[in-house]
């Protein structure tokens, strides 16, 4: 095993360290359950970035795809990395769904294990995906994958963020007050289920996450050289209306809540999820709004090294 590999295997933060359970079973709930990013994205990231259907992106941690799907139309080439099989192979399914297969490649591997031979890129991508990594290994070697003048760019829901919508049950019988028919997903509640069947401390993988995952990510990116950033926030705030089943989606699509976490007990929290959320909403209909979505942009301006 290289130097590399081996400093990715023991990336340890704060006792926890990365394994590739992180999010298993957790991909066919994914695209259901997200929230998704505010629709203006794509069309911000075009007019910064100067995009016009050529160069190439790289998603690091790419999930099924979702934000590099999304962006496929803005370049020549889209590569999406991910360690997770299931999540990789639903990308594939869904970039033949939205006839861009020709254009998506997806590769099953840490960021950690890049360049990986894939070649130089116009813009890199991550969306809620660093915190996973080995941060300044992996900032040092997407710096040296991007062409001179070509970008990185942080991207995350907006917070705090207005998510959901309070409705009272007054409001909720004659669902006229404000134009929102139903009330908003149970989020504490389901928190207090996972927590009863889980424990008190954040599950990842096979550890846990007493502190959560690293904050800091300017520091790292401009300690690797990146010159920046340049904040962008793409409103969101439109009014989803979502089923129980997508609520249940978004439960087992966190890697604090991914399926395998359940072992044995996972129809019975299941049950118990779905019978919290028939208490919330006699409907099994919830209101909730598109968070706004933050996009930092970092720039591999060589003239600076």
């Amino acid at each position: 095993m290289d130097g590399q590999s081996e400093r990715w295997r023991a990336y340890v933060v704060d006792g926890w360290e990365w394994d590739d359970t992180l999010f298993a079973g957790s991909a066919p709930y994914y695209a259901r359950g997200r929230l998704p990013y505010a629709p203006g994205l794509a069309g911000v990231l075009a007019e910064v970035l100067n995009l016009d259907g050529h160069g190439r992106l790289i998603d690091v941690g790419c999930g099924p795809g979702t934000l590099a799907l999304t962006l496929a139309p803005l370049f020549g080439e889209v590569v999406g990395v991910d360690p997770d099989a299931e999540m990789i192979a639903e990308a594939g399914r869904e970039a033949v769904e939205l006839g861009v297969a020709d254009r998506a490649r997806w590769v099953r591997a840490r960021a950690e294990e890049l360049p990986a031979g894939l070649g130089t890129f116009t813009v890199a991508v991550f969306a809620q995906s660093f915190h996973w990594m080995d941060r300044d290994l992996v900032a040092a070697t997407v710096k040296g994958m991007l062409r001179p003048g070509g970008a990185l760019v942080h991207i995350s829901d907006l917070k705090p963020a207005e998510r959901t919508v309070d409705v009272t049950a007054e409001q909720t019988a004659d669902r006229t007050v404000g134009g929102f028919p139903h009330p908003a997903p149970p989020h504490e509640a389901v928190a207090g289920l996972v927590r009863h069947y889980l424990g008190p401390v954040r599950r990842a993988g096979r550890g846990v996450l007493p502190r959560g995952t690293p904050g800091g990510e300017a520091a790292v990116l401009a300690g690797a050289g990146f010159a920046g950033p340049h904040r962008h926030v793409v409103p969101g705030g439109q009014l989803l209306e979502r089923s129980a089943d997508d609520v249940v989606a978004a439960v087992f699509s966190l890697s604090s809540s991914a399926p395998h976490l359940f072992g044995t007990r996972r129809a019975l929290f299941e049950a118990d999820l779905r019978r919290l959320l028939r208490d919330a909403s006699a409907s099994g209909r919830f209101s909730e709004r598109v968070p706004s979505t933050e996009a930092f942009v970092w720039r591999n301006d060589t003239a600076a090294d």
